[in-house]
């Protein structure tokens, strides 16, 4: 007998998170309930939830940041809860990784069924990358934002460890400036590449790679960078 889906809730809405939970189970799923965007990314790591349902007005963060976060070391379907209903946000959460996109007030069978429809092309087990990388030397935990260098915490900025978690998940590729670029700084950065080399030496300094003889971060000329290491 197969096990129960398991759903998060990540929703800061008292009653949202109340009714989603009572609805689901009353269908017969495993229903994991968070308040904010810290408990949610720590549950989405730790739990294995099957789908997660995401509101964007979150009280720490931004669902689309969350959403972003997520989609660096996870494939999980993901169905945005918002009040918002403008074409241009439903839009914008579908290109950050959304599947599907529900605005409130919603009715709960219309809901259950975008569920079954996303359960049932989720991907298969072992699909995803894991949130966690470590050699031995390096460490970075992409679910708790924490990289840690010879057992001593790294300080990053945003730019700083969003490059370095975009070229970790998918290590070995040559990931292209333009990739990056347009990822962290926007689609009208795609052409400043200077920003990319700014972090990139930073990035460096604080790891302790030197750019010659790279352990983890090598330069490809004229196309992008690549993650080196095989944790």
């Amino acid at each position: 007998m197969n096990a129960a889906p398991r759903v998060l809730v990540v929703d800061d809405e008292t009653q949202i998170r109340r009714f989603l939970d009572i609805g689901l189970r009353a269908q017969g799923y495993e229903v994991l309930l968070a308040a904010n965007a810290a408990e949610g990314l720590a549950m989405a790591a730790t739990r294995s939830p099957d789908l997660v349902i995401l509101d964007i007005g979150l009280p720490d963060r931004e669902g689309h940041e969350v959403l972003a976060e997520l989609r660096t070391w996870s494939q999980v379907p993901v169905l945005m809860l918002s009040v918002r209903d403008s074409e241009a946000e439903k839009v914008r959460a579908l290109d950050l990784g959304a599947n599907d996109y529900v605005t409130k007030p919603f009715g709960i069978q219309e809901l259950m069924a975008r569920l079954r429809v996303l359960l049932r092309q989720r991907p298969a087990e072992g699909a995803a990358p894991s949130p966690v990388y470590d050699d031995g030397r390096l460490r970075i935990d992409m679910a708790r934002r924490e990289v840690v260098l010879d057992g001593r915490p790294l300080a990053l900025t945003r730019k700083e460890y969003g490059v370095l978690a975009a070229l970790v998940t998918h290590r070995g590729r040559v990931v292209t400036q333009q990739h990056l670029l347009r990822e962290l700084w926007g689609p009208t950065h795609v052409e400043d590449t200077h920003y990319l080399r700014i972090v990139l030496g930073k990035l460096r300094q604080k790891l302790g790679d030197d750019p010659a003889s790279p352990i983890w971060l090598r330069t490809e000329a004229g196309v992008g960078y690549r993650f080196l290491g095989e944790g």
